[in-house]
């Protein structure tokens, strides 16, 4: 029997999660599933550029399941934009990076999603004071 798998760390969760070529019906379409982990390689790699081994110590997995995670997901995109299939991302085995804050004025400390509040002052939710991450 197989060990499970463990969960992959992701510092990114898609808010667009359908793509299709245009002109098509959705009806008509095969859909390949992406899981978040293999969207979250994809921007690792090839949108921010990171090299293979930061991309794995990003995701808490080693290198060569990231590169599993990686060629998984971009066979399925090549094949989408080839055969013209419908790419949907949805599910996976993660669990989304959290950030600690600490509140200046009363010290309550809290999680706040990864990513969650980027250019934005973020408020302790226990006093409404502005916080800092630690």
């Amino acid at each position: 029997m197989p060990r499970p798998p463990k969960c992959r760390r992701v510092e990114f969760e898609p808010q667009v999660t359908y793509f299709k070529p245009a002109g098509i019906p959705k009806c008509q379409l095969e859909e390949l599933v992406l899981s978040v982990e293999e969207i979250e390689a994809i921007r690792l790699k090839d949108r921010e550029g990171l090299e293979q081994e930061e991309c794995a110590e990003r995701m808490h997995v080693s290198r060569p399941t990231f590169q599993r995670i990686l060629m998984s997901a971009r066979s399925k995109i090549a094949e989408a934009i080839t055969e013209g299939k419908a790419i949907k991302v949805e599910g996976g085995n993660y669990r989304l990076a959290t950030r600690i804050f600490q509140c200046e004025a009363c010290q309550y400390e809290f999680e706040v999603p990864f990513g969650q509040g980027c250019g934005r002052e973020i408020k302790c939710p226990k006093c409404e004071h502005s916080v800092h991450r630690i």
